[in-house]
């Protein structure tokens, strides 16, 4: 069982294809979904807690779309995590030191008292956890994601979404016209 579901994955990689963006441009969930081959509805949902969160801002009409709503070096991966996915512990205790058969229905407070040292683990792990969350920011990511991609990806892909800011942004009456012409 992952801690953090797969809206955490697909909102990351997303906001890697927000980081290189020109200054101004927006980029539609729509073409964010299809160009990972997912569900516009599932990136529309993920882009909603991201806005809430302050990390990407909207756009109307036909320039409309997300970026960035601030710098990807001031964006942690924390941050994406508690946007997309809310404030999740690592760990729930359900205290059941509590339950053990010897106390009967009457567990001494000894055996109760102050944070179980179950839970004091995993509450470490926790913070070391978001420690090394809150550490790596979109810009660090996108750095460590271009290194291993070959760069002729990285110019397709800034391509495929030129290709489509500029498919939004022709009337469907010139866009049938061109087609017409190219055929």
């Amino acid at each position: 069982m992952s801690l953090y579901g797969t809206n955490v994955e697909y909102g990351l990689h997303c906001l890697l294809y927000l980081v290189d963006q020109p200054e101004g441009a927006a980029v539609s969930s729509r073409d964010l979904a299809e160009f990972q081959g997912v569900s516009p509805s599932l990136v529309a949902k993920i882009f909603t807690g991201l806005q809430k969160a302050g990390i990407v801002e909207s756009g109307e009409g036909i320039r409309g779309g997300f970026r960035l709503a601030k710098p990807p070096g001031d964006i942690t991966v924390f941050d994406v995590v508690r946007a997309v996915d809310g404030d999740k512990p690592l760990f729930r205790c359900r205290e059941i030191r509590a339950n053990c058969i010897l106390y009967a229905d009457d567990p001494p407070a000894s055996a109760t008292r102050g944070v179980c040292g179950i839970h004091a683990v995993m509450l470490d792990a926790q913070e070391r956890m978001f420690d090394a969350l809150k550490a790596r920011t979109l810009a660090s990511l996108a750095a460590e994601v271009d290194e291993k991609v070959p760069a002729r990806f990285v110019s397709q892909k800034k391509k495929w979404f030129e290709d489509r800011d500029e498919l939004r942004r022709t009337p469907a009456r010139l866009r049938s016209q061109r087609k017409r012409k190219s055929t």
